[in-house]
């Protein structure tokens, strides 16, 4: 089999997911063309380079709708022979869109790919697509449904994680992202995106919250404890499901929680011939891939059994990885991801998580990968693992290593 590389790993800035937010303007089509035209210069792609562009997107509606993939690329300036696949593996859409590609090219199905993904929370609202394990009455009382706060909520309380401790997590995320910008730390990999006279309109995540600290958030209530306790009333779905649960501790709200943004980003795959052709460097290998299903209602703990299987499947152990990223859904997902495997805090989400920065659906987990790139190769570390949870109970995970 030929190896996968990683040639280079590109985003947006993160703009705010309503419509004040800076990139709101902008359609997902419209972003997705201005990060892939991103990879095609700095790379020098001229006609068909690659073998396809496998974009994710979450909330398939709309002007979401349709194959986005393929209308990104016909927005852009890649050569329309280069086809498009939209995938939707909820939260994981971004990093799937990834391991897709670089299997595709392990397995010799062509040199080179264009992986990731867009959502534009401020536009297409999440959740307007319908889904059915929350639609549906008879798969939801199957899986014993409850909304993902919920989920986070029954993590936290199953695992015994306090309100001061998530909080503590936010705050550290918060700290760390500032530091990270302060530092120059994103500017690899961070595109100024322009309006289409060429002048800027968003340059930096804006939906950070410098100078958060525990009374600011000790101030916010609990999100999803009137959903849960009052109407309609989930808590008594999750107890049915866990019984061993004499009562549901909310400790989630919108401080502890990923933020609603609008985002893109893109990763250029290929193997060595690829880089041959056009006289590009590897950055990292892809070492690894993993998905896996899980418990559909607490359903966010999907990256510890996801971890657990790309171990095995690579003969890694856990001491072997250098950095982490876990995508802060929210707070107890982290915080049991490092319970799990007794992980030093200090090595996850270096520089700070969606709790600070945002989670734009689609493209969170191509966004995860370049940024423990980024990190790796500002720390000189060799492996790396990035993980999401992922909506109705499932994980992903990839390995990268540089080479």
């Amino acid at each position: 089999m030929s190896e996968a590389f990683i040639y280079d790993a590109v985003r947006s800035p993160r703009g705010k997911g309503r419509p004040d937010g800076s990139l709101h303007e902008l359609t997902s089509v419209a972003l997705s063309a201005k990060v892939l035209n991103a990879v095609k210069e700095r790379n020098g792609l001229e006609g068909h380079a690659v073998e396809d562009v496998i974009w994710g997107n979450v909330t398939q509606v709309g002007e979401q709708g349709g194959c986005l993939a393929r209308s990104a690329v016909l927005a852009s300036d890649l050569d329309e022979r280069i086809p498009g696949l939209a995938i939707n593996r909820f939260c994981a859409s971004g990093m799937e869109a990834v391991n897709l590609a670089a299997n595709q090219v392990k397995g010799g199905a062509g040199h080179g790919y264009i992986a990731g993904g867009v959502e534009m929370m401020g536009r297409v609202p999440m959740g307007s697509d319908g889904a059915a394990i929350a639609v549906d009455p008879g798969l939801a009382m199957k899986t014993y449904f409850v909304p993902q706060g919920i989920s986070a909520d029954i993590i936290a309380t199953e695992y015994g994680f306090t309100r001061d401790m998530a909080d503590a997590l936010a705050v550290e995320s918060q700290k760390r992202a500032e530091h990270a910008w302060a530092e120059g730390r994103f500017a690899k990999s961070v595109l100024v995106i322009k309006d289409q006279n060429g002048l800027p309109i968003l340059a930096t995540d804006e939906y950070m919250r410098p100078g958060t600290d525990m009374q600011a958030l000790g101030a916010l209530k609990p999100a999803f404890k009137d959903m849960g306790e009052v109407m309609p009333g989930f808590d008594k779905v999750a107890m049915m499901k866990y019984p061993h649960l004499e009562r549901i501790n909310h400790i989630h709200h919108a401080g502890n929680s990923s933020g609603i943004v609008d985002g893109a980003a893109a990763v250029l795959i290929g193997d060595a011939a690829f880089g041959k052709a056009h006289g590009l460097k590897p950055r990292a290998r892809i070492r690894a891939t993993a998905k896996i299903g899980t418990d559909p209602t607490i359903m966010l703990t999907g990256p510890v059994p996801a971890t657990q299987k790309i171990l095995l499947d690579s003969g890694l152990q856990i001491g072997d990885i250098d950095l982490f990223e876990v995508n802060e859904a929210f707070a107890a997902v982290v915080l049991r991801f490092q319970q799990a495997f007794d992980v030093d805090p200090a090595l996850v989400n270096v520089n700070g998580g969606s709790i600070a920065l945002g989670h734009p659906l689609g493209a969170t987990g191509a966004i995860i990968i370049g940024t423990l790139l980024d990190e790796m190769e500002r720390q000189d570390k060799a492996m790396g693992l990035a993980t999401l949870c992922i909506a109705s109970g499932m994980g992903a995970a990839t390995i990268i290593e540089r080479v």
